[in-house]
């Protein structure tokens, strides 16, 4: 194995695990409005995706995209839709019986 993909697989492991992000953030947000107990799915949920995304790199999955540099623009397109979809939806979620923070406190 090359030792500098090694490194950079490495440190991509390192800082996306040690730095605060907006997984921090939804957690953070999760379990005011929803409870500790209610809120361990989506630990595991962003857990899970952060290591399938390191073994997915590891196993080769750039030279993919290098060799199909289409399949990277067709992710990226579909990603930014998936977005702003999660987007609308949360600017048009109606309020949960009182809970959480109302319209009027944002």
């Amino acid at each position: 194995m090359d030792w500098s993909f090694f490194l950079s697989v490495a440190l991509f492991a390192v800082v996306m695990t040690g730095t605060p992000g907006p997984n921090n953030v939804m957690l953070t947000a999760s379990g005011a409005n929803f409870g500790y107990m209610r809120s361990i799915p989506h630990f595991f949920g962003i857990g899970f995706g952060l290591i399938s995304l390191i073994l997915l790199n590891g196993v080769g999955l750039g030279v993919v995209f290098k060799t199909y540099p289409v399949v990277q623009e067709i992710l990226k397109w579909l990603g930014s839709a998936y977005l702003l979809y999660l987007a609308w939806r949360i600017l048009t979620a109606g309020i949960n019986k009182g809970e959480g923070l109302s319209r009027q406190s944002l």
